[in-house]
């Protein structure tokens, strides 16, 4: 039962009726929280054909769907904004219709594709805590995208190769002394990680140096011996030269390694992996071809450029002096690879911090001069940086919030507060740390997720583990409460032909209200981008829910019909509040 629908089709008759004339588009909202009401109609644009006021126009449409309809029951107005209050019997058969449907808000496959790029990392540190709000914000809306029909490519572009990685590189032949993650006890990762803090502490040492004898700072940072290693060491890398190539496949194992790990504590999986190490050479070849066709230019000292000043921004380099490639080389490599792989797909979503911005508009505009109409499908979904009561991070100085340790914090910590609250009394050892991560885990994602993308956000690890307020634990508790009411409820006869009631309680209303309009909060989502609407829905459908809980005893009811609807409308929220919680990878237990 489409509510929206019918209500607008009533509301076409009225002005139909009243006005002898039609509207394309008529406004319906959900009502303000603090009016009555669950849908408004905004009078505004309908002024032109009542020739009355907007107050006066609400007036005569809402006493016209209370006259002449079943839907409306009483209404009220608000300067233009008429919002309505329907009967209850239309309540009880929407909810009907959402307990006949066993995969309420979930659309059948449309045949559209997607791709969705997240995490992308390099492989000279460890994921740090950028890197949990970027995995799960992609992941969720891959997520999002799979329940509203499409088929989602999850895909990763992996920067193994560039100065970055010959720097950790340089370091360990300097001063690993064949030092390995079996040897060392480190993840592969975390040790690779520790020479490139260790190349950043002698580069800097050697600038000063240099700038203590005379040299400039701009050619300390060039003639800095361990940088002329790094640089020396790329160009042997993008030559073949055996010794560097192995050096590169060895350390780089190590991260994989590392990295998998991460991911598989984090929750999140790809479909396929792109390699900038494989994909800069396809890059190189349409830079070359754009040069020839006249839509880049070479530089005297040999270096190619594109010129976007007329389009606003301003010249890129797309090749150095000495032939090699920069960033935006193998990201035009990378999307033309994925079209070629997956060309169905309507669009390739880049999950990327905002500090990118620019690089993406200049990438985008790059592909459509090189005549790739699929261009202007590239999208990308940029978010805000993760700050920490302790302030920004800085990887170079080895001062990250590393992602490892930090869900391993959250995980500890699930667990004290379970235990002071002796959730777990009846659980074995096995179930009570599987409890204990998912909250942990689900206190995480959902706090990274709550907000919308394109803020900064700041992250209080105690204050997202907290089972009261806007949190994950706290719906991760009222599942559990929800589960153990259905238990109690499983020799009713809940069926949806029992449900035949007449009158609603005020809250039973606002549940099935709410619950009613999941599926839109799901295209939402996907529209924007932004788990942060499905995680705020669930948010409000488990507060809904508790003030429901706490004001109605339900098992002290002793009319079967109202007690029946009651579970069977607690086991509905539980169906939706699972769903939503899952489209942000966040689990919900059955007991807690």
């Amino acid at each position: 039962m489409n509510l929206d629908l019918l209500l607008k089709s009533k509301i076409e008759e009225a002005i139909t009726s009243l006005f002898n004339s039609t509207v394309e588009n008529i406004q319906l909202q959900p009502t303000n929280a603090e009016f009555e009401g669950s849908h408004t109609l905004v009078c505004f644009p309908l002024t032109k054909i009542s020739k009355k006021k907007p107050e006066e126009t609400a007036e005569v449409v809402g006493q016209w769907l209370v006259n002449n309809t079943t839907l409306v029951n009483r209404y009220n107005v608000v300067k233009g904004f008429l919002n309505l209050v329907l009967n209850d019997q239309v309540w009880i058969e929407v909810f009907q219709s959402i307990v006949k449907d066993e995969n309420f808000g979930v659309v059948a496959s449309t045949g559209n594709e997607i791709m969705v790029e997240y995490s992308s990392p390099n492989t000279n540190k460890p994921l740090h805590l950028g890197h949990l709000r970027n995995n799960f914000l992609g992941w969720s809306v891959a997520s999002i995208y799979e329940a509203i029909g499409y088929q989602v490519h999850r895909v990763q572009i992996i920067n193994d190769r560039g100065i970055h990685i010959c720097k950790s590189m340089a370091a360990w032949k300097l001063f690993g002394k064949g030092e390995t993650p079996e040897k060392s006890g480190l993840k592969g990762d975390k040790l690779v990680g520790k020479y490139y803090v260790e190349f950043d502490k002698v580069y800097k040492k050697e600038i000063a140096d240099l700038i203590a004898k005379g040299v400039s700072k701009e050619q300390a940072e060039k003639e800095a011996p361990i940088m002329k290693m790094a640089v020396d060491m790329l160009r042997k890398w993008e030559l073949k030269d055996d010794e560097t190539v192995a050096l590169w496949k060895s350390m780089n194992g190590w991260v994989y390694e590392g990295f998998e790990a991460t991911y598989k504590q984090m929750g999140v999986q790809f479909d396929k992996l792109y390699f900038e190490s494989e994909t800069y050479l396809l890059g190189k070849e349409e830079v070359l071809k754009g040069l020839d066709q006249g839509v880049f230019f070479k530089k005297e000292d040999g270096s190619v450029w594109v010129d976007l000043t007329a389009d606003g921004l301003d010249q890129k380099v797309l090749l150095r002096s000495d032939g090699t490639s920069v960033y935006m080389t193998q990201d035009i490599g990378t999307a033309i690879l994925r079209y070629r792989d997956f060309p169905k797909i309507t669009r390739q979503v880049y999950t990327v911090g905002n500090e990118q911005e620019y690089h993406f508009k200049v990438l985008f505009l790059i592909l459509a001069k090189l005549g790739y109409e699929w261009a202007k499908e590239c999208y990308h979904l940029s978010y805000g940086m993760v700050d920490l009561p302790s302030g920004k991070m800085k990887s170079r100085e080895g001062t990250v919030v590393d992602a490892d340790d930090l869900m391993a914090e959250m995980i500890e910590e699930a667990e004290k507060q379970t235990r002071e609250l002796g959730k777990i009394d009846e659980m074995s050892d096995a179930e009570a740390n599987a409890l204990f991560e998912m909250i942990g885990i689900g206190a995480l994602k959902f706090y990274l997720l709550k907000v919308d993308p394109k803020k900064r956000m700041m992250f209080n690890p105690n204050e997202s583990i907290q089972l009261q307020g806007h949190t994950g634990p706290f719906i991760q508790y009222t599942h559990a409460r929800i589960r153990s009411i259905v238990r109690k409820g499983a020799t009713l006869n809940a069926s949806e032909e029992a449900i035949q009631l007449r009158e609603l309680l005020p809250n039973e209303q606002k549940l099935i209200s709410l619950l009613s309009i999941y599926p839109q909060r799901l295209q939402d989502a996907a529209r924007e981008y932004s788990p942060s609407i499905i995680a705020n829905y669930a948010y409000d459908l488990a507060k809904e829910y508790n003030q429901f809980y706490q004001s109605i005893p339900i098992f002290a009811e002793t009319d079967q019909q109202k007690l029946q609807l009651r579970v069977r409308l607690s086991e509905k929220v539980g169906e939706v509040l699972k769903r939503s919680m899952g489209l942000l990878g966040v689990n919900v237990p059955e007991r807690m």
